[in-house]
């Protein structure tokens, strides 16, 4: 029986504790509400800075965003428009030479003299020969060197004709070339074995 005594009396007070809380209740609501207005007389609270600096926080990033956004879009187009007009330089520098051949081909139509076309012919040989100099294009000196992979791409092994040319370039088919220091064209040669 004092079981059931005990549960019935925390029964009572679990009822009469809402009035009692209430009260606490009240207590406490205006506790907040006076540190509230004193809060609001001394300044910004804490949690207000952290939202300000948040929100500049948020406003500097999303400006550095469109800033690199359009920073790579106007790199992109640049680029675009690099690679379309990489080789104008070259093809303005190119076109009075051909010119010139259109020149030489009017010209071999009432041509009797077979010197004096070949003379011209040189002559626009010379001139290319000087643009492409200009521009950073050497030709590659390949025959009596040692074979090199790097530079040089063997059409045929001979038997050399003397022993000190085994595994060097004894011909050239076509001639390689340099732009700058890079290979651009490799030399297509014969190597002696």
């Amino acid at each position: 029986m004092k079981f059931n005594d005990m549960l019935k009396k925390k029964k009572k007070e679990e009822t009469e504790a809402p009035e009692n809380t209430t009260e606490v209740l009240n207590d406490d609501t205006t506790a907040a509400q006076s540190e509230e207005t004193q809060a609001a007389e001394q300044g910004p609270s804490a949690e207000d800075k952290l939202k300000e600096e948040l929100s500049q926080a948020n406003d500097k990033y999303l400006r550095l965003y469109a800033e690199f956004d359009n920073f790579r879009r106007r790199t992109t187009k640049e680029r675009v428009e690099l690679l379309q007009t990489a080789g104008k330089e070259i093809i303005v520098s190119l076109l009075p030479i051909l010119d010139d051949f259109e020149r030489a081909f009017r010209s071999m139509d009432q041509a009797t003299d077979v010197v004096a076309v070949k003379a011209g012919v040189e002559l626009i040989h010379s001139k290319l020969t000087n643009i492409l100099t200009q521009k950073g294009l050497k030709p590659m000196e390949a025959i009596g060197q040692p074979f090199d992979a790097d530079l040089h791409e063997a059409i045929t092994n001979v038997p050399a004709p003397a022993e000190d040319m085994k595994g060097k370039v004894i011909d050239e088919m076509e001639k390689g070339y340099y732009l700058g220091d890079k290979v651009v064209r490799f030399a297509k040669v014969i190597v002696g074995s």
